[in-house]
């Protein structure tokens, strides 16, 4: 008898101390009050992507939600934050207290800044390991390394970095009319946008949406001159403030209005300026919300912007119309750009999610095993596309490019592992082409690889510098400006007002501690 009881202390001598080591692992989410993961009970998991959803996306989630189901007993609640947006509901909507699960996050979109916030969740690597072993199989460990923030994991990194050449793409019958066979820079493209204007009167030579292309065409000219990618530290993409040059291999740090980035800029500016005055760019961008690729297709934009990945489908639409088509890479003055890292996509739990191990459950399937992967990415099998008899991609009979309610890419789920992708049979050979050339774009040789700026300390000032952007950048970024030096004058004031010094000073001292523990 006394021995029973002695196993019955033990083993609620064990409980008492799982119970309290459980406590005391939860972080601002009891641990011990969230139900376990793969009980009975269904959950709804509530999240966010960016962009806009596809018109095939109800059918989709619909088969999503029915896989998630009958795998880990939960479904998802699928929202997104328009591009024209993110700049001001993101933040909000994790400040708020709205009820979210899980929301995308970049090292481009406030990933620092908000896991600085406290508004994302911890995920602790033994967590990870549990809920998430497809995606601890599958992946780098320094994945994981690039996505601490102060040795914390916030991020669900994207397996597989992407290539990041952005691309200009050109239709060949009007580079034919312009007398042009070969275009190795977006700055010579001049006659090309007088062909345009001369012989196309239904067709915008440079025809920018307000969301993505508004500064595009500016920084590919930018990129001619230095080494810019687009996005300042701690800022978006149509922010100015401070950067560094990727072609140097010291890390220095630049205000964008003082040298050598002032000239760049200049050069830009300068160039869109007499393209805008020439009418060879729309007269208000602000109020359009068509990206250039998607016009591109329609006949209403001679030129499409895009980057490695989602151009392919803007290629695709165009050769199913008999457009052939001319790729532009914007690479840096020494012919390279700079590979993408690891947490440049990714999923963030918030912090108030009830159901944190869920999320990654059913992210570890959607990002890592293939019947999710394709479903997310290419859509419905045999309504949005097939497997071809040479084991390619293809797409459904009596589906195009074009007429592809889903189209690849175009959802959002910008992080699944696409090392697990079969070739596409519907590629253009100009895109094959294109491809083959990635690893000689490619470079994983600058000096600040793997820093992330912690904004905590200037968030004031870097806000204050993107709404100066708005007011005195944009206009700069298209060209409708009056005077270019003026302009630029105009721009420093009030960047300068704003706090520039104070975040470049920040910048430059996080930049300088993590090249001292590189060496």
């Amino acid at each position: 008898m006394r021995k029973v009881k002695k196993k019955v202390m033990l083993i609620l001598t064990t409980l008492l101390s799982l119970t309290m080591l459980l406590s005391a692992c939860s972080s601002s989410n009891d641990a011990a009050t969230r139900p376990e993961p793969n009980q009975k009970e269904e959950v709804v998991l509530k999240g966010y992507l960016l962009g806009e959803a596809p018109k095939g996306m109800p059918d989709v989630l619909a088969k999503l939600n029915e896989k998630l189901k009958k795998d880990i007993n939960a479904t998802i609640d699928l929202n997104y934050i328009g591009w024209g947006d993110v700049q001001s509901k993101y933040p909000l909507l994790l400040a708020s207290g709205e009820d979210v699960d899980f929301i995308f996050s970049a090292d481009w979109n406030y990933y620092v800044e908000q896991a600085n916030k406290g508004a994302f969740y911890e995920l602790k690597p033994e967590d990870i390991a549990k809920y998430m072993p497809k995606k601890s199989a599958a992946i780098d460990p320094t994945a994981w390394e690039e996505a601490k923030i102060n040795g914390k994991i916030f991020m669900i990194p994207k397996t597989t970095p992407d290539s990041n050449v952005f691309v200009a793409v050109l239709r060949k019958d009007i580079m034919a009319e312009a007398g042009l066979t070969e275009v190795k820079s977006l700055s010579e493209i001049g006659p090309y946008l007088e062909a345009v204007k001369k012989n196309h009167p239904n067709m915008i030579g440079l025809n920018l949406d307000s969301q993505v292309d508004l500064p595009t065409p500016y920084q590919q000219l930018m990129r001619d001159k230095i080494g810019y990618t687009g996005g300042p530290f701690g800022g978006g993409p149509l922010a100015q403030g401070v950067a560094y040059d990727f072609t140097d291999p010291t890390g220095k740090i630049y205000s964008m209005v003082e040298e050598p980035y002032l000239s760049a800029q200049r050069y830009a500016a300068g160039i869109m300026k007499d393209w805008y005055d020439k009418g060879y760019v729309n007269k208000n961008p602000y109020s359009n919300k068509i990206r250039s690729k998607d016009n591109f297709v329609e006949g209403k934009s001679a030129v499409a912007f895009g980057n490695s990945i989602d151009i392919a489908s803007t290629l695709e639409a165009a050769q199913a119309k008999g457009i052939e088509t001319y790729i532009i890479p914007s690479l840096m003055p020494n012919g390279k750009v700079p590979i993408g890292n690891y947490i440049g996509a990714g999923i963030s739990i918030a912090a108030n999610s009830k159901n944190p191990e869920r999320v990654m459950q059913a992210f570890d399937l959607i990002m890592e095993d293939p019947s999710y992967v394709y479903l997310t990415y290419f859509g419905i099998e045999g309504k949005n596309y097939v497997i071809t008899p040479d084991d390619k991609i293809g797409l459904s009979e009596g589906i195009t490019a074009d007429t592809n309610t889903y189209p690849p890419d175009a959802a959002g789920f910008w992080f699944v592992n696409k090392a697990l992708f079969k070739p596409m049979s519907t590629w253009p050979q100009t895109y094959i082409d294109f491809w083959k050339k990635q690893d000689e774009y490619n470079t994983s040789d600058f000096a600040l690889k793997g820093f992330s700026f912690n904004s905590e300390n200037v968030k004031t000032q870097i806000a204050n510098l993107a709404n100066a952007s708005t007011q005195y950048a944009n206009p700069i970024y298209i060209g409708a400006v009056k005077d270019v030096d003026k302009a630029f004058d105009e721009l420093a004031k009030n960047l300068n007002s704003a706090g520039l010094d104070k975040v470049k000073a920040e910048v430059q001292t996080q930049a300088e501690e993590f090249l001292a523990k590189k060496k």
